[in-house]
């Protein structure tokens, strides 16, 4: 298992469309699951520079 112990909901979720995801960060590791499972959610994970890929990836 992951160790990330702090998770945060995306301020892009939005409650009504049932679209919730969770960012949460480790030691060297980010991850993204969806809210609404919680801990049961599958994790995706990301080392610190592919998720600074990633955000990048989806800004452009």
């Amino acid at each position: 298992m992951y160790d990330i112990t702090r998770w945060r909901k995306s301020s892009r979720s939005n409650g009504n469309g049932g679209m919730c995801v969770e960012v949460g960060f480790g030691r060297g590791i980010v991850g993204a699951r969806d809210s609404k499972l919680g801990e049961t959610s599958p994790v995706l994970t990301f080392d610190r520079e592919r998720w600074t890929d990633f955000l990048t990836a989806l800004k452009g």
